[in-house]
């Protein structure tokens, strides 16, 4: 697995970039598919002893220690919890000032952005204002739109597409059926997401219980309130409740162009908001099969 695997074109756009000496000081990366990766290319870019071409060798001192994230003049910021405070924002706001240990540059990737407290994003927003060559942003998200627009405005927006092509590939090497494939593929998020689910044969019998509910409810929808009890029992927790209302959707949809998939799709977006309502797991699932 490489980078140029996971994302070719963005991969060639910074290749591009990095050769011409045009990269800018901040960059905002929208979607979850190798954006980490990318931002750690371009940061091992930056330090790297042996480049060629502008590019970094992957396998030097700074190239392997920012690998590990045990480069000093790499600093990542993640949510504590479901939220980036104030706090951590302004500390590491502190070393903007600073000079760098390894060289004269510090790069700071800030994963799940849009977790960032208001207070901290105005924090950072005046540091962006009045950026420094010396200092390289990445601000990593699932969902730009939830970015203050302000800082939005200051960086280069690029966004990063899921390569489901590159996922039903891995997932078929695993040993997985295609139509298995399929449907992790649209499931994982992301390569670090689709290693934990072809490891996980929870997810897989999880799949095929589903698989067998959608079965019994287009050929014998009486039985189908058997198979709703058999769920309710088997998807307990709330997570594995939302993955139900994932996986559903992604098997109706292959059911497409039959209308009674259409209209169980159109039942199950019903059922999944009456969830979010918090009405019973099994309640919903019964109100699908019964209208």
């Amino acid at each position: 697995m490489t980078v140029a695997q996971l994302q070719p074109k963005i991969y060639a756009d910074f290749v591009k970039i990095l050769q011409t000496e045009r990269l800018s000081h901040a960059y905002l990366f929208d979607g979850g598919f190798a954006s980490w990766e990318i931002a750690l290319f371009i940061t091992q870019s930056q330090f790297c002893s042996e480049l060629v071409e502008n590019l970094p060798c992957g396998t030097c001192r700074s190239c392997r220690l920012i690998t590990r994230l045990e480069f000093s003049d790499l600093h990542v910021i993640e949510p504590i919890g479901q939220v980036i405070k104030t706090e951590t924002i302004r500390e590491a706001l502190r070393d903007f000032s600073r000079s760098g240990f390894e060289g004269d540059k510090q790069v700071f990737i800030i994963r799940q952005a849009e977790k960032m407290h208001p207070n901290a994003a105005n924090s950072l927003l005046k540091i962006m204002e009045e950026p420094k060559t010396n200092v390289l942003i990445f601000l990593l998200t699932d969902d730009a739109n939830l970015i203050l627009p302000t800082i939005k405005s200051r960086c280069q927006q690029v966004f990063f597409p899921k390569n489901e092509s590159y996922l039903r590939d891995f997932f078929a090497r695993s040993g997985l059926l295609p139509n298995q494939a399929k449907i992790l593929a649209q499931l994982a998020k992301d390569q670090e997401e689709a290693e934990t689910l072809v490891k996980s044969q929870k997810v897989l019998q999880q799949l095929q219980h589903l698989e067998r509910f959608l079965t019994v409810l287009f050929n014998d929808s009486k039985s189908s309130f058997l198979e709703v009890a058999r769920l309710v029992t088997l998807f307990k927790e709330k997570s594995e409740q939302e993955l139900v209302f994932k996986l559903l959707s992604f098997l109706l949809a292959e059911q497409l162009p039959k209308q009674m998939a259409f209209a169980y799709l159109e039942r199950l977006y019903l059922a999944q908001k009456m969830w979010k309502s918090h009405v019973s797991f099994q309640n919903v699932l019964e109100y699908m099969v019964i209208s």
